[in-house]
């Protein structure tokens, strides 16, 4: 059996991660079991929640396991099988982690789903179309739930959940305004995805500053805003939100290395009568097949065109993952395998 290089978690993170955190490791490729698929990861993808589950501390999900393969999504083809749904050449995405090859029990509900590449590409599965497109979603369309004519707010508005949640929010007639690190972000946010304006929150020295912004690019107040970054960002927000605001919180990137995250005006929660929900996409499955029907056709249809960063090697993984905490990236990240 061929070997299988794959990227374990070696120590936990002092603070800061640094790509000594993980080592790379070969395995031999185990004989497969009856109901078992092997997969040849073509792309794995790299996302902001990893570094959260790199630490030992209480989370909304297990620590990731030291000297177990790095947890993510993956997409690639069926190489062998012992199970009556799938067969070699099919293309499937699952959660194979940072390796080349995994062994997968296909008997488990939702552990691999095999998709159509006719309209939208394979590596698209782990983005747009994948758990950051239902991830813009769910947060948009269910905690948010705007009305056409209403200001909605995004950071980290040029990746990959902040780009399938302009396509989402422009299709229900809203008024969309982005954040993002840079001024070629902000201009493929406008240009690109069509929001109608976006901040760059890098020329700005604190939430105050940056809440001036706001004010310019959303004359009637903020009705709704997805959070990925916390921080300076949200506390900008929330000065600018109007009566009855919705936040959909989903990330809180700035304090993954630890350090804490104080809200400068959480009064506002109350005058405003806000409602601030955190969720987990994996704890809503049921509306993933609405969801990535939508996303889907946007992407097939061109009204969401999706960037993407790609890696190349399985040990580019650890510093396209480091990089990407730094905002790096521009759109999805993902590291090319084949």
């Amino acid at each position: 059996m061929p070997l299988n290089h794959r990227i374990v978690l070696d120590n936990r993170p002092q603070g800061e991660a640094t790509a000594q955190n993980f080592k790379m490791i070969e395995l031999p490729l185990p004989e497969l079991k009856d109901g078992e698929v092997l997969v040849c990861h073509h792309y794995l993808s790299l996302d902001p929640y990893m570094r959260g589950r790199m630490n030992e501390s209480k989370s909304y999900a297990q620590p990731q396991a030291l000297g177990e393969v790095m947890i993510g999504g993956t997409v690639g083809e069926v190489v062998d099988s012992r199970h009556p749904k799938f067969k070699a050449g099919d293309q499937v995405v699952g959660m194979g982690g940072w390796q080349e090859f995994s062994v997968v029990d296909a008997n488990v509900i939702g552990a691999l789903r095999k998709v159509d590449t006719t309209h939208v590409p394979l590596s698209h599965y782990l983005g747009a179309v994948g758990m950051p497109g239902v991830t813009a979603w769910y947060g948009l369309v269910k905690i948010i739930a705007p009305k056409a004519g209403e200001t909605v707010t995004v950071s980290a508005a040029s990746g990959a959940v902040g780009s399938a949640y302009g396509a989402l929010a422009k299709a229900r007639g809203c008024r969309v305004v982005g954040i993002a690190g840079g001024k070629d972000k902000c201009e493929y946010v406008v240009k690109e995805l069509g929001f109608d304006a976006c901040i760059d929150y890098k020329e700005h020295k604190d939430y105050l500053s940056l809440s001036k912004a706001l004010r310019q690019a959303c004359p009637n107040g903020i009705d709704g805003h997805f959070e990925n970054v916390g921080g300076m960002v949200l506390d900008a927000v929330m000065l600018r939100t109007n009566a009855f605001a919705r936040i959909a919180v989903c990330g809180m990137i700035a304090g993954y290395d630890g350090a804490p995250l104080p809200m400068a005006n959480p009064a506002l929660i109350l005058v405003n009568r806000m409602k601030i929900e955190g969720f987990i996409v994996s704890e809503h499955m049921e509306v993933w097949p609405e969801a990535l029907q939508e996303l889907g056709t946007l992407v097939g249809t061109g009204k969401l065109r999706p960037r993407e960063s790609v890696a190349q090697g399985l040990a580019a993984a650890p510093e396209a993952f480091l990089g990407l905490l730094k905002g790096k990236n521009f759109g999805k990240q993902l590291v090319k395998l084949v």
